[in-house]
């Protein structure tokens, strides 16, 4: 664990969460996975967690390892056909992470869902976090639409907004 890292994520990136994921671009994230889910049966969450704190910082833990407890915790994993899909970015890190249920992971594979994760960092690289996690949702979307178009039934099983941690 670098003391660079814990200096991030203790001083630097709390406060930078809410200037850049604004009420403004989070109804905007919002609007755009309502409008993903229309065409496809897939559930989408997305999450930014400004840095880490408390034993996961001190464990060290990686972006990867946080973003499969919070699809856990969330229960993204439990809807009907297997198919919801977590887009998480920790922003300290300025990484970002897809889990996918097992449903849709299957079809769609760790290179596409990693593709879609390296283009959404070109986006934040150049400051675009709103244009960046948008592109995100719909790139995810166009997969489970393949996979798992909307067949007109069924609720939606997972909240649509974004959640800030």
């Amino acid at each position: 664990m670098g003391i660079k890292r814990i200096g991030k994520h203790l001083l630097e990136y709390r406060w930078r969460v809410r200037r850049i994921f604004t009420p403004k671009v989070l109804a905007a994230i919002e609007q755009a996975i309502k409008m993903s889910e229309a065409v496809h049966s897939g559930q989408v969450r997305f999450v930014v967690e400004g840095a880490l704190d408390g034993k996961p910082l001190f464990r060290d833990q990686p972006a990867r390892e946080r973003a499969l407890d919070i699809f856990s915790k969330l229960r993204i994993w439990d809807t009907a056909h297997n198919n919801g899909v977590l887009i998480y970015l920790l922003l300290a890190d300025r990484n970002v992470e897809i889990v996918a249920d097992r449903g849709i992971d299957a079809k769609v594979g760790a290179v596409a869902w990693e593709k879609i994760c390296t283009d959404m960092e070109t986006d934040f690289k150049a400051g675009n976090f709103e244009r960046g996690v948008i592109k995100g949702i719909e790139a995810v979307s166009r997969q489970l639409a393949k996979y798992f178009p909307n067949s007109g039934v069924g609720p939606n099983e997972l909240p649509d907004a974004p959640v800030v941690i």
